[in-house]
């Protein structure tokens, strides 16, 4: 498969993901009226949208820049709290296209009804109606006009994913894409005990090129393995497909809802098995970019390494355990551990993960303390550690991956005068919007709580970020940026600009060391960075 394929498959599966956000996102807006009301009057202010549909505004403002991230709004910061919504050229043809998600949007409220990793019955059937109509085009006539007929493909590509990505997870999951299956000719019972259904699945995938039928068996295509390679890729979109089937609710009602939970019970907005199982597959990259720093900071003169590692957020414990095995066996450090012992920390705030963590690295033979720990909460941790462990937080390596931006909420004690955000960010809070402002301050304040603790030896973090919502809509197919932002500014989750990040860091006194720097991809398209951030 040459390069030029690949990356047109790879910007499929971009639209894909694009399309399991957007659809639902665009669907609630066309149902309660509020893209009619804006091909009326043209251009809108988020306060006035608000004000009209009676709806919650910091969900609304994470709506509507979805719709600017796929190119079909234009979307405008004024100063530091005006948010106008303007049309564009693209407006009116995609608004006319958005009707077309109704059945897929249908489809994930029906799933929901269903264990996520089965394939039922009813579900299947009513998703093979919908591939059937998916087949015909939906009855669309492609345009000649090429920029119409793009547009109708990208409507087009983003239900191929809400019919694809869902599917794939649930295959990939299950042990669909297991080597064996991937290397060898099958047939459907080898896989699944209705293989009447599951076959017309597979020869669903079969138009898609995905496989290749002979008689009654299948083979993976190239097109397929491709996919199959990178099923996890769908994993974190997927898993938050719960929360999309609140979305009206989110939007115009109680913007509560997904947290009404017991104490202790599992969470109602994302699959976290799932979750787990997506971010996973994706974090492979990233931990080389990682490895090289551990093995830098561990080939150290002892003197000058820290006493061992404290993961925030630690899971599973594979992240932790994954660290211990580079520095065993790729570094100084590792060569002098009966003399210097390296002193494991796997803090979190879930205490189901903590028992797994502390079952995980017991099974892989690693000595390490599991405990409690709140990431907003840093002197309690230190306390802890010192009173019962006997080590200060200062003396160990502070890690974490994608966890800042999951920090609770909480009210800037001291606003930043004369602060300008430069963040072209939606943040809401149980509905309620947050300006980018108070976003900046309160990261500001989060990472302060830290400085005290990683002068030392610094804070080693994967983070996730957000793009501009034009530079998204200009580069279709190139990021995922538009689901990072829907799954995570519906969830209150605060992912900010890279340069945004840093410039708040250093507020807080944390500077990225510049030879650990790394972004991904490294370009202006980058939503996700590795930073070790130290005091100078």
């Amino acid at each position: 498969m040459n390069k030029a394929i690949k990356n047109q498959l790879r910007a499929d599966l971009f639209r894909h993901l694009d399309g399991i956000v957007t659809a639902p996102t665009a669907y609630a807006l066309h149902e309660y009226g509020v893209l009619t009301y804006l091909l009326e009057v043209k251009k809108a202010s988020l306060q006035q949208l608000t004000e009209r549909f009676n709806a919650n505004e910091g969900y609304l403002n994470i709506a509507l820049r979805v719709l600017a991230s796929q190119g079909w709004l234009d979307y405008e910061i004024e100063g530091e709290s005006a948010i106008r919504l303007k049309l564009n050229d693209r407006s009116e043809r995609a608004f006319d296209l958005i009707p077309l998600y109704k059945d897929v949007v249908g489809l994930m409220a029906y799933s929901g009804k269903f264990h996520p990793r089965k394939f039922a019955k009813e579900p299947f059937i009513l998703w093979e109606r919908i591939f059937k109509k998916y087949k015909n085009q939906y009855g669309l006539t492609l345009s000649s006009d090429a920029s119409t007929k793009e547009l109708q493909w990208q409507v087009l590509k983003h239900i191929e994913g809400i019919i694809v990505g869902p599917t794939v997870v649930a295959l990939g999951m299950g042990g669909m894409f297991h080597k064996y299956f991937m290397e060898a000719s099958f047939k459907p019972e080898e896989f699944h005990q209705d293989s009447d259904s599951f076959e017309r699945l597979l020869d669903m995938f079969v138009f898609l090129e995905w496989f290749n039928k002979r008689n009654d068996t299948y083979s993976f295509t190239e097109k397929g393995l491709f996919y199959a390679k990178r099923a996890s890729a769908y994993g974190v979109t997927v898993s938050y497909i719960p929360m999309f089937r609140k979305l009206k609710e989110l939007i115009y009602g109680d913007p509560t809802v997904l947290w009404q939970v017991p104490e202790g019970a599992p969470e109602i907005h994302v699959d976290r098995e799932m979750n787990v199982w997506g971010s996973g597959g994706a974090h492979a990259t990233y931990f080389k970019k990682i490895d090289e720093i551990i093995i830098d900071l561990f080939n150290q003169p002892i003197d000058e390494q820290p006493k061992g590692i404290l993961d925030m957020g630690c899971g599973n414990g594979a992240f932790l355990e994954h660290l211990f095995d580079v520095i065993e066996h790729r570094t100084l450090r590792g060569t002098m551990l009966e003399e210097y012992p390296l002193f494991l920390v796997g803090a979190d705030y879930n205490r189901a993960a903590l028992k797994v963590t502390r079952a995980n690295l017991i099974q892989a033979d690693i000595w390490a303390k599991v405990i409690w720990g709140d990431i907003g909460n840093p002197d309690f941790l230190a306390n802890d550690l010192q009173e019962n462990y006997g080590i200060q937080l200062q003396e160990l390596l502070n890690v974490r991956t994608f966890l800042d931006h999951n920090r609770v909420w909480t009210e800037p004690k001291n606003q930043t005068p004369s602060r300008t955000s430069a963040s072209t960010g939606a943040f809401a809070f149980r509905g309620k919007r947050l300006s980018n402002v108070d976003v900046e301050d309160n990261l500001r304040e989060h990472l302060q709580k830290w400085t005290p603790y990683v002068q030392k030896f610094g804070l080693l973090v994967i983070e996730l970020h957000t793009i501009a919502p034009e530079l998204t809509a200009q580069n279709i197919g190139r990021t995922a940026a538009t689901a990072y932002d829907a799954t995570h500014g519906f969830s209150d989750q605060y992912i900010v600009e890279i340069e945004v990040f840093h410039k708040v860091a250093a507020e807080a006194g944390l500077f990225s060391v510049e030879k650990h720097f790394n972004r991904f991809p490294n370009s202006d398209l980058a939503t996700v960075s590795i930073n070790l951030l130290k005091s100078k």
